[in-house]
C-alpha cells in the first residue's frame, strides 16, 4: 500500500492513548499494511499505528532475525514474569538514541487479529520486551518515561543536539 511519515518525538501525538479497535474491516486491512510497509522501510522491529498518526491499538513487529511479520490488533498484557530482563531500547520517532530498561522477561497477552478472532499466548526474551514498549507506547507512555528523570534529560539533550532540534 504505502510508507507513511513517522510521528516524530516530542510529537504529542507520541503519548496519545491509542482508541480500541472496533471495526475488523478494509480499512484495518490497509492500516496493517501501511503499518508493515512503514515498519520494513523504517527499517524497525516494531511500530504502532501511533508511529504513523493513528490513534489505534495496532502493532507490527518483525524481528531481525525472523522474516515473520506480527500483528497485534488491542493487545493487552494479562501477566508479567518476576524474572526481570535488560534490554536497550529506542525508538524510531527518536532515532539515534538508546538506553537499557528493565522490564519482565516474560509475558502472557492476549489480542485480536485482522479478522477479530481472539488470541492468547505467551512471549519471552527480546520479543516480551518489544512487546512491553509497543503496548506502551499504544497506551500513551513513550519509551523515555520508563527512564529515571536524570537519564531521560540526557537522552532529550542528546537526541536535540544529534537531531538539531531545540
Amino acid at each position: 500500500m504505502a510508507v507513511r511519515p513517522l510521528v516524530m518525538f516530542p510529537d504529542p501525538l507520541l503519548r496519545r492513548k491509542a482508541l480500541a479497535v472496533e471495526a475488523f474491516d478494509d480499512s484495518l486491512q490497509a492500516l496493517a499494511q501501511d503499518l508493515m510497509d512503514t515498519l520494513v522501510a523504517a527499517p524497525a522491529i516494531g511500530l504502532t499505528a501511533a508511529h504513523i498518526g493513528v490513534p489505534a491499538r495496532l502493532v507490527a513487529i518483525r524481528l531481525a532475525d525472523d522474516a515473520l511479520m506480527r500483528l497485534y490488533v488491542n493487545p493487552e498484557i494479562t501477566w508479567t514474569s518476576p524474572e526481570m530482563k535488560t534490554e536497550r531500547e529506542g525508538s524510531v520517532s527518536m532515532p539515534g538514541i538508546s538506553e537499557e530498561i528493565e522490564r519482565p522477561a516474560r509475558v502472557g497477552l492476549k489480542w485480536r487479529t485482522l479478522t477479530g478472532d481472539l488470541k492468547e499466548g505467551e512471549a519471552d526474551g527480546f520479543l516480551a520486551v518489544v512487546l512491553q514498549h509497543e503496548i506502551d507506547q499504544l497506551d500513551g507512555l513513550f519509551w523515555l518515561e520508563r527512564l529515571s528523570r536524570l537519564r531521560r534529560e540526557r537522552a532529550v539533550r542528546r537526541y536535540q543536539k544529534a537531531s538539531g532540534r531545540r
